[in-house]
């Protein structure tokens, strides 16, 4: 069954990240849902130098520009910046599960804002094409990968949730909170954070 929703973009942007990890020079790098047993959080693995890496990635599409773009419905991957994280506290607000924050066991968060200028049905068929067709013809109109060292995320983050409203989410019909954190407190108080900006023009380039 093709995925939908915030699972569609989760996908979509994993995709984009393995092929842009590839072009900057990791090897071994895997993109399969296989690796995402939800018991250690973990889209992306790969080696940079002689160093096996592991990444979880959070798609966002709050990062459009163009006002009309954002007002239109049919753009469901097209929203207005937001300035801020969103980072999943509880997963499953029936079951009191813990969100990917305290469940991931991988070593980075690659946060992936982008905005893709197409509907829905367009993106989930340009996802099940080959890769020449996907990223030839996928609209991301701007993106920005922010990487974030998990460790020191999830340390800032129990000493710092209070500060921030929790705020329900419901994630392809699953209700879960997220803490909506501002963005300059989140860069400026985790350590290690990489500001990487876009890739997409790298994952296309020839």
């Amino acid at each position: 069954m093709a995925p939908t929703g915030s699972t569609l973009l989760h996908e979509v942007a994993t995709r984009i990240l393995g092929r842009y990890l590839e072009r900057t020079g990791a090897t071994s790098v895997v993109v399969s849902r296989a690796l995402r047993d939800e018991a250690i959080g973990v889209d992306l693995q790969y080696t940079r130098g002689a160093e096996p890496l592991t990444a979880k990635v959070k798609a966002d599409a709050y990062f459009g520009s163009d006002p009309l773009k954002i007002a239109d419905r049919a753009l469901p991957f097209y929203r207005a910046q937001s300035g801020t994280y969103g980072l999943e506290s509880m997963a499953d607000t029936a079951t009191r599960e813990p969100g990917w924050l305290q469940r991931s066991q991988a070593d980075d968060l690659f946060y992936y804002r982008l905005v893709i200028a197409q509907p829905e049905d367009v993106v989930a068929e340009l996802f099940a094409a080959h890769d020449a067709e996907f990223f030839a013809k996928l609209a991301v109109e701007r993106d920005e990968l922010k990487i974030i060292p998990m460790r020191a995320l999830r340390e800032w983050y129990e000493k710092s949730a209070d500060r921030y409203a929790p705020r329900p989410v419901v994630t392809d019909g699953r209700p879960a909170w997220y803490r909506i954190v501002t963005e300059k407190d989140l860069d400026t108080q985790v350590p290690g954070v990489r500001a990487v900006g876009s890739v997409y023009h790298r994952v296309i380039a020839i």
